[in-house]
């Protein structure tokens, strides 16, 4: 039988609180093979960053039981060594555009870069839910990913570790700065925007 874990952890000097889902998932929502696979060719057909979005927002909502609504990306160029952030207290996930465009070029198959884009936005994503300690973040991210798509799928391996274990070259990319040009992302969560007719 599964239990939910929900821990306060004191950070610099303030409280976050957050949800961790241990037992739980690995008792009663661990995927069958045959619902991983299912995972697996809905990551392999994603469209854009509106369906992988949709996708996470799912997976999380289903595996974490947590959901928010109202997010906006940004692709801006920034240091290699940062792939993206959530900017706290705010509904916005920026992706770095150079380390995005350099995976897509690097990925052997659309699958491979739909897994990283499946897995940054997983990540900020949970941080928008004021999980600050990048450690748990990443603990989540990496159980969401292992238990939905199973160990050797590349979105459970770069959430393992980082990006780099399946793209190497990323290391010795020549070192980028933040750039002030960025794009906000259209209808990026747009089943949760409202319009006024």
């Amino acid at each position: 039988m599964g239990f939910l874990s929900t821990t306060a952890i004191k950070w610099n000097g303030t409280f976050c609180v957050f949800i961790l889902v241990l037992m739980y998932i690995r008792h009663t929502l661990i995927p069958n093979d045959e619902q991983k696979l299912e995972y697996r060719n809905k990551i392999a057909r994603l469209k854009g960053f509106e369906d992988a979005f949709e996708l996470v927002k799912s997976a999380i909502s289903i595996t974490f039981k947590m959901h928010r609504a109202g997010l906006s990306l940004i692709l801006q160029v920034m240091p290699n060594n940062l792939g993206a952030y959530h900017i706290l207290g705010s509904n916005v996930i920026v992706v770095n555009r150079y380390v995005l465009y350099v995976i897509k070029n690097l990925s052997k198959s659309t699958e491979e870069y739909n897994s990283y884009l499946f897995m940054v936005l997983a990540h900020e994503y949970l941080h928008s839910f004021g999980i600050m300690d990048e450690n748990v973040v990443r603990q989540m991210t990496y159980n969401l990913c292992m238990s939905l798509l199973g160990e050797s799928h590349a979105a459970t391996l770069m959430a393992k570790e980082d990006p780099s274990s399946l793209f190497p070259q990323l290391k010795m990319l020549p070192q980028s700065k933040f750039e002030r040009e960025y794009e906000i992302v259209k209808d990026f969560d747009k089943k949760n925007q409202s319009y006024i007719s």
